[in-house]
């Protein structure tokens, strides 16, 4: 039998010990664990926000009949292959799962971007009141999803930094002993880029229709 004695000794020496214990961050793994996941979700719910406007951006286009199809096509298969590849907060340290879920989000930031300098070509789309509203809805995603990924970097960092310094590092070597560095953003400039949305910072067109050629990602030439 523990005496009463012994019991309320033990009972103020949690007391006492629990906030030292707090203090010296046995909660901060977990916490910036969970809050890391959450910015996750936020970068999620964006690139899914852009996916959900490409179908309407790709019947409007269809809609004027464009000589280039083939524009066309990419942005539709990128689409799929974006949407296809998925990361779980569970397999957010998971590098080769990381990587395949940029490449794929990248490629589809590259094809939505060729597909606005074909655009240009094409006054009856450009003056399309369905065109100009999801443009710029585009426009808007695209800024949310750099502001998501930037979020997101910064929580992925602080909780990577607890991993490896005192006095959390302690707790990562023994009771969190399980948790993993997670996966930054590291995508190319040109990858990050968001699409060309502004036509009117573009070259005029050239004569007989083409646009002068601008590389995808890069900046449009000055005027």
């Amino acid at each position: 039998m523990i005496s009463m004695n012994s019991r309320t000794a033990a009972i103020a020496a949690v007391v006492i010990l629990a906030p030292a214990v707090t203090g010296c961050g046995i909660n901060s793994i977990p916490t910036k664990e969970e809050a890391a996941k959450a910015r996750w979700a936020d970068v999620q719910s964006q690139y899914q926000r852009r996916s959900d406007l490409i179908p309407n951006l790709v019947a409007t286009v269809q809609g004027a009949a464009i000589a280039e199809r083939t524009t066309l096509t990419q942005v539709i298969q990128a689409r799929a292959a974006a949407t296809g590849v998925t990361v779980s907060p569970e397999t957010l340290t998971d590098p080769a799962a990381f990587q395949r879920y940029q490449a794929a989000q990248s490629q589809l930031t590259g094809a939505l971007s060729r597909l606005m300098l074909v655009v240009e070509r094409y006054p009856e789309i450009r003056s399309n009141q369905n065109f100009i509203a999801l443009q710029s809805q585009l426009e808007g995603t695209e800024n949310r999803i750099s502001v998501a990924r930037r979020d997101y970097n910064e929580a992925v960092r602080d909780y990577n930094t607890s991993l490896r310094t005192f006095p959390t590092v302690i707790w990562a070597k023994t009771i969190h002993g399980g948790s993993e560095p997670m996966q930054l953003f590291t995508a190319t400039e040109a990858a990050q880029t968001a699409p060309t949305v502004n036509f009117d910072a573009l070259n005029p067109a050239q004569p007989g229709g083409a646009a002068a050629p601008v590389a995808p990602g890069s900046a449009p030439p000055a005027q």
